[in-house]
């Protein structure tokens, strides 16, 4: 009897009413992490704090061998090893990525992948080259219209053996603003092996899907790309033979640190009565935020925050904050960001199979005790 992929790979469903997470998606949350909330109090997140997905297995890469070729419909093909990338003028972005599932599950019905709930996130300063400045002189063909990229990982997805690829619109890979970048350092030092070791792709304002790791081909072609990734993954459907909207750019989220201190196993925070302050970080791919507000009621009523003044990294989250005056019992803090078109989190999210761009409004459960009690 013959065996397929199939046989080892489960096609995307949703979990039953009482379904509760697998061991597969324990596997997955044992290898994929989020970020500690209370490291978003870093403008800059150390790269051991930083979110990390993996699709695959994280491949072995020696720097010294190392090379990208660079093809398809250009004039002049590249094969550029390590020296060769840097020897172009560096440029530094201080950029945030979030997982484009951030927040799945979360979801009701639950689309079962890897489990995040809402730390799927990090921000840091990432040096490389322009892709435009490659692409440029490569010499891309009139006809082109999408630079397809492919990472060194490999393995099988709902029964389709592949490399992980995914590809950009030719104005986007071209483009000065945001500033698409070869990189090959995080925070001023090497790529560490998890986050995409020697060299990766970074797509300021996009979902991580899009930021592809372990870059090792890039591809102009003159038709659409149409790999798994693209085509199968990361589309916005509500049936499954939907044909879906593309997921791209990150929407509108801000975050609470939690305040004072945590239960062990709830992670509820627990305050003393009296000033508070609540900060966090906002952030938005379509557009520049604009305001943050903050609830101390589970959402009924909403405060402005004080946002933090523009710092010149706009592809970067902004540091919020809010006076909040405790009082004794249960509370549920929230915070919600708005962008420069309008876009605001909701408090009802809009529901869709692969769990993406779920931007639903925070919840945190706080106990201010008594004034007399301790923890």
């Amino acid at each position: 009897m013959g065996h397929r992929l199939d046989d080892v790979s489960a096609p995307a469903r949703l979990a039953g009413p009482d379904e509760a997470i697998s061991t597969e998606e324990l596997v997955l949350a044992a290898r994929n992490h989020g970020i500690p909330l209370e490291a978003l109090r870093y403008d800059v997140t150390p790269p051991g704090l930083h979110y990390v997905l993996t699709h695959y297995d994280i491949p072995y890469a020696e720097r010294s061998s190392w090379q990208i070729a660079l093809g398809g419909r250009v004039r002049q093909p590249l094969l550029l090893g390590m020296d060769e990338l840097r020897a172009y003028p560096a440029v530094t972005e201080r950029v945030t990525l979030e997982c484009a599932g951030n927040g799945r599950a979360l979801l009701t019905p639950r689309p079962v992948s890897q489990p995040w709930l809402v730390e799927a996130v990090g921000t840091a300063e990432w040096t490389g080259v322009p892709l435009r400045v490659l692409l440029a002189e490569a010499g891309v063909a009139p006809d082109a219209v999408e630079v397809v990229f492919t990472g060194a990982d490999h393995g099988v997805e709902r029964g389709v053996e592949q490399d992980y690829q995914r590809a950009l619109p030719l104005d986007v890979a071209l483009g000065a603003k945001p500033e698409v970048l070869v990189a090959y350092e995080m925070n001023g030092a090497p790529l560490p092996p998890q986050h995409g070791h020697p060299v990766r792709l970074v797509v300021p304002g996009w979902y991580g899907m899009a930021h592809v790791k372990w870059l090792r081909e890039i591809t102009v072609t003159d038709t659409p790309f149409t790999g798994f990734q693209q085509a199968v993954a990361y589309r916005l459907r509500q049936q499954s033979g939907d044909e879906g909207e593309p997921v791209t750019r990150i929407a509108p989220r801000a975050l609470l640190i939690p305040p004072g201190f945590p239960d062990f196993m709830s992670r509820t925070r627990v305050v003393r009565p009296g000033a508070v302050t609540l900060e966090g970080r906002a952030w938005s791919g379509r557009a520049p935020v604009t305001g943050v507000e903050v609830s101390c009621d589970g959402g009924g009523t909403w405060h402005a925050a004080d946002l933090d003044p523009e710092d010149g990294h706009r592809w970067a989250w902004r540091r919020w904050r809010f006076a909040w005056a405790a009082t004794p019992g249960h509370h549920v803090l929230s915070a919600r960001a708005t962008d420069a078109e309008g876009h605001t989190q909701p408090l009802d999210q809009r529901w869709n199979r692969g769990g993406f761009a779920n931007n639903l409004v925070q919840r945190v459960p706080v106990l201010c005790l008594d004034p007399d009690d301790t923890a």
